[in-house]
């Protein structure tokens, strides 16, 4: 009896701390990641990501970072690793991984790059994990969005040109249908979001009078757009 006791609360014992210790590293493992971010076709994206996990101990082995399609490897910290063809040369990890950052971009986006894209992180000899509940999806579009214009005519002529974009390493060219001064400025709008805006000023002419000013804007990949005011 005293056998049957001992191995039926062990049993139990063990149960419950299996339980406590699960819920401890759910709750330590966090992720913030967008759910959705949506692309140009033929552009480039930055996923934002920062990670946090529990750390038991030091460690100077080399965090292995991943990021997923399915069971696809689509991007990781290890160069040495051979990408499928449909993603080689295609992504790179841009954050630091033991710093909490697992920021990743995607080049040359096609309509097949929906996801959804999951991010694993392996820590040797201590942890490993795979943030399942946290999917990214890309909403992919064909046709670019035709920029926003203002116009200021006084003595000097002002207008701006300003588009949104998900790639900051390569933002857009914008250029002007006429000479001026311009400026060109990005501004990050969210997490993901950024803005790129030109500003040009002018003296105007005669032969300006009801002429339609325009601005040309040209995305990584070469796909183009335009304004005018």
């Amino acid at each position: 009896i005293i056998v049957y006791l001992l191995r039926k609360y062990s049993c139990v014992c063990a149960f419950i701390t299996g339980m406590a210790e699960s819920q401890i590293l759910g709750k330590d493992w966090l992720i913030n990641v967008p759910s959705s971010i949506s692309i140009l076709e033929g552009s480039c994206v930055v996923i934002p990501c920062v990670y946090s996990c529990p750390k038991k101990r030091k460690t100077f082995n080399r965090f292995r970072a991943f990021w997923y399609r399915g069971h696809t490897i689509v991007a990781s910290n290890f160069p040495e690793l051979r990408l499928t063809r449909e993603f080689h040369h295609r992504t790179r990890m841009a954050g630091s991984i033991e710093s909490g950052n697992c920021t990743w971009q995607l080049y040359f986006v096609r309509k097949t790059d929906t996801g959804p894209f999951y991010f694993r992180i392996e820590i040797p000899f201590l942890n490993s994990y795979s943030y399942l509940k946290n999917k990214v999806t890309l909403d992919i579009f064909q046709v670019p969005k035709r920029p926003v214009m203002t116009i200021d005519v006084r003595n000097k002529v002002t207008a701006t040109c300003k588009v949104t974009h998900v790639c900051p390493t390569s933002p857009p060219h914008i250029s002007w249908s006429r000479a001026g001064t311009w400026t060109t400025m990005s501004k990050q709008e969210n997490k993901w979001l950024w803005s790129t805006t030109s500003t040009m000023t002018f003296i105007p002419r005669v032969a300006d009078f009801n002429k339609r000013l325009e601005c040309k804007v040209t995305f990584h990949g070469r796909k183009t757009t335009k304004g005018s005011v």
